[in-house]
């Protein structure tokens, strides 16, 4: 049924990234609105035998039926090829993910929720301090204890880094665990934690929504009567 999904979105792709307007989509220098060949079976049996965990339907089908990456959401959707004889995710960021621990339940928020929110409350403000170099110092343990929380590897177990949207902020696709197949947003950076996409109904944004809905919009921009 996923495969349905996909009929015709190459060819679409393609026609937006030849449309008058295509330079003004978002993130088009980045991708090209190139479309990586799609893997073969076979080749989409070594890279999950590799990982060691069947990826969601929506995205696996993807990359069968359109592409192995390139010209999607923001600066595109990471590909994954195959170096040195062994399947990665190559982009700005692809390496947060470890493919070690890809068929490990992705965690639920929560267990780390109070320790975020005090650490949010306790984040040293410069009023607070009579001395600067006090203050620097204060910021400094504290953002070094905020980035090994915020960044702990457990807390992206089962989660592949998808896409780049520029300045650290990135999107990941839930790979396994109870939110598998959706897409959630990642701007740590920005001191905002890990967070689903939601639609306007407020329900979680699976892979094929997050794409087709990229698409629509980029067409609607690419297409567009200069």
């Amino acid at each position: 049924m996923s495969d349905q999904l996909w009929v015709g979105v190459r060819e679409r792709v393609e026609a937006a990234g030849a449309g008058p307007c295509d330079n003004e989509v978002f993130g088009a220098a980045g991708h090209g609105w190139i479309v990586e060949d799609p893997l073969t079976r076979d080749e989409l049996a070594e890279l999950e035998a590799q990982v060691g965990v069947r990826l969601p339907e929506e995205y696996r089908s993807f990359l069968r039926h359109v592409g192995a990456g390139g010209a999607g959401p923001a600066y595109g959707l990471f590909p994954v090829r195959r170096v040195g004889g062994r399947w990665c995710w190559e982009g700005d960021g692809a390496d947060l993910a470890d493919l070690s621990r890809l068929a490990e339940p992705f965690p639920e928020r929560g267990p780390d929720a109070e320790l975020i929110d005090d650490l949010l409350a306790r984040r040293p403000e410069e009023e607070d301090f009579d001395d600067i170099e006090d203050f620097d110092d204060a910021f400094e343990a504290w953002d070094e204890r905020w980035a090994d929380v915020m960044f702990a590897p457990e807390r992206t177990a089962g989660a592949l880094v998808i896409s780049h949207l520029g300045c650290a902020q990135r999107e990941w696709l839930i790979v396994t665990g109870a939110h598998r197949g959706t897409i959630w947003s990642d701007c740590r950076v920005d001191d905002i934690d890990l967070a689903p996409l939601l639609d306007g109904d407020g329900r979680p944004v699976t892979f094929a929504r997050w794409y087709t809905d990229w698409l629509e919009k980029a067409e609607r921009t690419a297409l567009a009567t200069p």
